[in-house]
């Protein structure tokens, strides 16, 4: 469809579904099975395409690819989906690639994120809510970077590696294994180097709360057993909704094993 939102220089597909309040800008291209919510915007030169859904007040920027086959070459062109939340900053030359069928078929993007320019987002990949991803950072197929993350500029998180709530993880660093929620990873092979003690005291999480989460590090990184055996023991021992969290994390089902504390 076009409107008063739609400038006449964007090709817009017969069948796409964009919402009156939206803005089309200047030489975007939309797809025809493509749904732009309210007040969504894209600036110019964007490219929407596939079977792509823009959640409602998201921006993105010039040059942006959104909603493009994955680049997977099991990927036969069968049908798939790239899903995008609320109030998202999707910056220059960022690419979004929809899911495949090996991977459940969607990619998923929660609300409030920040995805800046040159970032990539990969088929099957679930993100959620509140990341921010950095420049030229690369999250590869299958991976979950739960609510709260943040990835330094030029990393790499490889396929199907997990990352609990709340983790940084810093420039330059390739991440192999999965990364409990509240981890600090650096490194350029990425290490699990500490807690993200700087976003814990943003977000205004109590001091016994953060004592807490440092008394179970410390045990993670020298308890006896294995990793594994840690984890549950400090399941049994803790009080803090914050430590539970990353018990079960370290519980759950898991690909690539974990980063463990050095």
């Amino acid at each position: 469809m076009s409107g008063a939102g739609v400038h006449p220089s964007a090709v817009v597909e017969p069948g796409a579904r964009i919402d009156p309040t939206a803005t089309v800008g200047p030489f975007c291209v939309v797809g025809s099975d493509v749904v732009i919510g309210p007040d969504v915007t894209l600036k110019s030169h964007v490219v929407v395409t596939g079977q792509t859904e823009v959640g409602e007040g998201t921006t993105i920027f010039p040059f942006a690819v959104i909603g493009e086959v994955p680049q997977d070459l099991k990927f036969k062109g069968e049908a798939s989906r790239l899903i995008i939340g609320k109030r998202n900053r999707i910056r220059e030359h960022v690419t979004m690639n929809s899911g495949t069928e090996g991977g459940g078929g969607v990619t998923r993007i929660g609300d409030d994120g920040l995805f800046m320019a040159g970032c990539h987002i990969a088929h099957d990949a679930h993100v959620g809510d509140r990341v921010i991803v950095v420049n030229s950072a690369a999250v590869a197929g299958h991976c979950i970077l739960e609510d709260d993350v943040i990835v330094g500029g030029l990393s790499g998180i490889h396929q199907f590696v997990r990352i609990g709530k709340g983790a940084i993880i810093g420039a330059v660093t390739m991440v192999t294994n999965d990364v409990i929620p509240y981890g600090l990873v650096q490194a350029p092979r990425g290490d699990l180097d500490g807690l993200n003690l700087v976003g814990l005291k943003r977000k205004g999480v109590a001091r016994s709360d953060i004592t807490a989460l440092r008394a179970a590090f410390q045990m993670l990184a020298q308890g006896e057993g294995t990793f594994h055996d840690r984890a549950e023991r400090l399941g049994k021992e803790t009080d803090s909704e914050y430590v539970r969290e990353i018990v079960a994390f370290v519980m759950g089902d898991s690909d690539r094993s974990f980063l463990t504390p050095r």
